[in-house]
């Protein structure tokens, strides 16, 4: 054989060796999944709920028109501070003062004519004083001519006198009785007109309570036409000018809207919380606020309301109120009251609520991408399964259901533990149960962590260009 034979025999030698190594090696590894681990540790978990929303004061009115007409004046602009009872805008009322200037003469007359009744009544309690007077000394003369009439009577009968003169005493006497007689005939037409005369009275200060009952009701119609803030506040949006034509809302349809008024002293975040999150949300709890129109800053709060009525995320409707679909995403609004707002701080600017829920000092904690999920019958060994059996539907059902876990290297296999879990901070998860402190488990990367078996023959690797796959 000539050297170039040997030479490229031994060279077809060689590789052959090689490709029987490489085979080798390939058939060995043919199972290996390739993982990447870190350990379970201990760490001080936070958890967080963030939602976004706008800022709102906890209190604020919309001042809507009372009456109808055009605003013929405003005293506040936007942004003015005003007071509770002040007069902030006026519609024009010229009628309805004009009314209340009739309404106050129409009792200014009533009280003229209730005066004059008393003013008769007085004079006619003089004059029944004085009539009443002149009717006892009637009675009086009238007795003194009765006595003297018995005397001259007695007198008569005894022949003592002339019948000229007993003619005379019973003559005076009956003048008296028939003075007596019409003077109490005047003292009783002196009463009768008193008592007509109170009633006249009672009929003037009925008809001035009238007057002024009408007159309470014109001056709040009167009062409608002057817009007056409710609260102190701030103005924070003014919509309308002098001139423009204003309207009260009539059934269904709304009224005009003057101006805003929002109590500043109360400033909220109110943020919209997903339904899943806002069963760990709590009143009382801390949060943390971020507002967009001023970066870098961050405002601390606590959550003071929690909503009770979901709200439909598309349309921004109550889910008892929306026509959709109940399967819609659904929101819940949560307010948090900022402990120390800016000056600065504006009603509707966007903000972020981070809100923490819970806090854990010293838990056993996991990355959250490193928590799976396989069915029960995915875990079981297959060996001694007769595939063409049928399965009793309990059973299947039971296979089907899902357990959650981490796989745990051992050795060279990775080895599924189910685990109970607790809260999530915001990359790492609690593990209540199910895992020691110290174990290594898979964490990555994404494809090989989802199809991963238990018990499945591994490879680690946790070079830097696997981890930056597994976040890929």
């Amino acid at each position: 054989m000539t050297t170039a034979g040997k030479i490229a025999l031994s060279v077809l030698g060689v590789a052959a060796i090689a490709g029987g190594t490489v085979g080798y090696r390939r058939w060995t590894q043919r199972d290996l999944v390739t993982v990447q681990t870190s350990l379970a540790t201990r760490q001080d978990l936070t958890a967080v709920v963030t939602a976004s929303g706008e800022i709102k004061p906890k209190n604020y009115i919309n001042l809507g028109a009372n009456a109808m007409g055009p605003l013929t004046e405003i005293y506040v602009k936007e942004g003015d501070r005003v007071h509770k009872n002040q007069v902030v805008a006026r519609i024009e009322n010229t009628q309805s003062a004009a009314d209340v200037a009739a309404q106050k003469a129409t009792i200014a007359s009533a009280e003229a004519d209730s005066a004059a009744a008393e003013a008769g009544i007085k004079a006619q309690d003089d004059a029944i004083t004085t009539q009443q007077a002149t009717d006892d000394r009637y009675s009086n003369e009238l007795t003194r001519a009765k006595d003297y009439l018995d005397r001259y009577e007695q007198m008569y009968k005894e022949k003592l006198v002339a019948k000229q003169d007993y003619d005379q005493k019973k003559a005076d006497y009956e003048s008296a009785l028939a003075s007596v007689r019409e003077n109490e005939a005047r003292l009783a037409q002196a009463k009768s007109q008193r008592t007509q005369s109170v009633a006249q009275l009672t009929s003037a200060q009925r008809r001035v309570t009238q007057a002024q009952a009408a007159l309470t009701r014109l001056d709040n119609v009167l009062a409608r036409f002057d817009v007056v803030a409710p609260l102190d506040g701030v103005v924070t949006d003014l919509p309308v000018r002098v001139g423009e034509t204003v309207v009260q809302g009539v059934q269904n349809s709304a009224g005009s809207t003057i101006m805003t008024i929002a109590d500043m002293s109360l400033i909220t975040a109110e943020v919209d919380v997903d339904e899943t999150d806002v069963v760990s949300v709590q009143l009382g709890q801390t949060a943390e606020v971020t507002i967009e129109a001023m970066p870098n800053r961050t405002f601390t709060g606590k959550v003071i309301q929690i909503g009770d009525t979901a709200i439909v995320r598309s349309s921004g409707l109550a889910a008892s109120q929306s026509a959709t679909s109940t399967q819609e995403a659904k929101d819940f609004k949560v307010v948090v009251a900022l402990d120390h707002p800016p000056d600065e701080i504006r009603p509707g600017l966007s903000a972020t609520a981070k809100i923490t829920t819970a806090v854990r000092q010293g838990a056993l904690a996991i990355p959250i991408q490193a928590l799976v999920a396989r069915t029960k019958g995915d875990l079981e060994e297959q060996t001694n399964v007769d595939k063409n059996k049928p399965m009793d539907p309990a059973e299947e059902k039971a296979r089907r259901e899902e357990v959650q876990g981490v796989f745990v290297v051992q050795g060279d296999h990775a080895e599924f533990h189910t685990v109970e879990t607790g809260i999530a901070g915001a990359s790492d998860i609690e593990v209540l149960s199910g895992l020691d402190p110290g174990a290594t488990i898979v964490t990555g990367s994404y494809k090989a962590i989802r199809s991963l078996r238990n018990n499945a023959r591994i490879k680690v690797d946790n070079s830097t260009a696997a981890v930056v796959d597994t976040k890929s």
